[in-house]
């Protein structure tokens, strides 16, 4: 015996709107963290993004070590090392004044600093947990 079978988006259109209701409310309480500091000022936890506002010293400082005092032989050292180095290099350089521009742009005044969703910002705390336990006080009681 031959039988239609239910039309496809019938069925799934409950399913549908439930999974879809289900990714609107993570994403509404998803929070997006950043952690902006040194290597002098760790941070325990494992935030979003880690932006070392010494992260392009210390590249630039890896890139001058042991450089002759020849500056025509210190200049093709370097100029080698950024060959050696490759994308990855590029990469790492660019991420780090990114990281430094973003911290910039956000108005950070010290550090450590805990960015959440770009919106609220937690300074001193070497802790996020402890950070995001605050945060997440501070938006209950303005609500």
């Amino acid at each position: 015996m031959l039988r239609s079978l239910p039309r496809a988006p019938a069925m799934c259109l409950p399913l549908a709107i439930a999974l879809t209701a289900a990714l609107f409310a993570c994403t509404a309480t998803a929070a997006e963290v950043w952690v902006i500091t040194d290597r002098q000022h760790p941070v325990q936890g494992t935030p979003d993004r880690l932006i070392e506002l010494d992260a392009p010293t210390r590249i630039e400082a890896e890139l001058s070590a042991d450089l002759p005092s020849d500056s025509r032989q210190a200049a093709e050292l370097v100029q080698h090392r950024l060959k050696e180095g490759g994308a990855l290099l590029q990469q790492r350089l660019a991420g780090a004044y990114q990281g430094v521009a973003d911290a910039w742009s956000l108005g950070i005044t010290s550090i450590p600093a805990i960015v959440v969703d770009q919106r609220y910002v937690i300074y001193g705390d070497t802790n996020l947990d402890q950070a995001l336990t605050r945060v997440e006080q501070y938006s209950k009681e303005r609500s």
